[in-house]
């Protein structure tokens, strides 16, 4: 079973950036795929980057696609997520989470079996 932390959340003007880091414990992580959420109040927890189990691919929904940027590295058992050009409607908590399995089809938080406790990320205008 992998366990997650989040870390790097913080206050960010308008166009900065923001890396995140998520620390995973437990054998597993490294054939597991993992995704980053975002959850803004009053709003469903959704999607912004999810990778497979090698970091060959990865996949991003249009509303961060080519702003943020998901990688891992698995002797560390770390997950990355940078966070350019920031927009205050990025303005949420963001957790990481590890998948049902490997690859990158894992869209809905339905799929994910483990998660962090978030980082809050404020983007002001």
């Amino acid at each position: 079973q992998v366990q997650l932390v989040e870390s790097g959340g913080g206050l960010v003007q308008a166009g900065g950036s923001l890396g995140l880091s998520c620390a995973a414990s437990g054998r597993t992580f490294s054939n597991t795929a993992m995704g980053w959420f975002r959850q803004a109040p009053g709003k469903e927890r959704e999607l912004v980057a999810t990778i497979s189990w090698n970091g060959g691919r990865a996949y991003y929904p249009d509303s961060v696609k080519g702003r943020f940027t998901i990688s891992r590295d698995n002797d560390k058992n770390m997950l990355y997520l940078q966070m350019s050009s920031l927009k205050p409607e990025d303005t949420a908590e963001y957790l990481c989470a590890a998948a049902l399995g490997s690859g990158t089809t894992y869209y809905y938080p339905s799929q994910y079996h483990t998660w962090g406790q978030g980082t809050q990320v404020t983007v002001s205008s």
